[in-house]
């Protein structure tokens, strides 16, 4: 039937939609934020939560470096091994490891108490507060952290004692990019 030709019939068919639109408009109006997003919206929220969440530095094994680095710290401590990112300890741990520096790990590396503290209060705002730092180490030794020792439980006793290595706590003999924070497991490479 052409609706074109009778009136009363496109009459109807325009108080039918009406009433339709309505419906649909209430429907709407019941719904919550999330469920008005649109699919192409919603895809592009999470495609920006995605992006944000690899933007900022991983404590898995990516990047450890913190967001604002010590002059002081990688100063005096690089002057013996590589600056240990602080979220590798908890804050307890380097505590003592900073009141303790007269004896550190069988060295004198006593400083200025000025530098001393702070470098202290830097690796408290620092700290590991993750999984990573969950309890303090025995000795406050990064190697003999949980985490740590999962970490490298495939490595055999004879590997720590290479000469290229020397010990478990050299992380940039096989973490290449370790001084620039970067622990990543794909770019390890265990040296002969």
């Amino acid at each position: 039937m052409n609706t074109a030709m009778n009136p009363l019939m496109n009459t109807a068919m325009d108080a039918s939609l009406n009433a339709s639109s309505t419906a649909t408009r209430t429907v709407r109006a019941a719904r919550t934020p999330w469920q008005r997003l649109t699919g192409a919206t919603l895809l592009t929220a999470l495609t920006a939560a995605g992006w944000l969440a690899f933007a900022t530095p991983a404590l898995a094994d990516g990047n450890l470096l913190p967001r604002t680095p010590l002059k002081a710290y990688d100063a005096e401590c690089t002057a013996c091994h590589i600056a240990f990112p602080p979220a590798l300890l908890p804050a307890g741990s380097w505590a003592r490891l900073m009141g303790r520096l007269d004896n550190h790990y069988g060295s004198d590396a006593a400083l200025d108490p000025k530098v001393t503290a702070e470098i202290t209060a830097w690796l408290q705002r620092e700290a590991g507060t993750g999984k990573r730092a969950r309890s303090e180490p025995p000795e406050d030794r990064i190697t003999r952290s949980a985490w740590f020792e999962r970490k490298h439980d495939e490595v055999r006793a004879d590997i720590w004692k290479r000469a290229s290595i020397k010990s478990p706590a050299n992380c940039a003999a096989c973490h290449q990019g370790a001084e620039r924070g970067d622990y990543d497991e794909d770019s390890v490479r265990i040296p002969r």
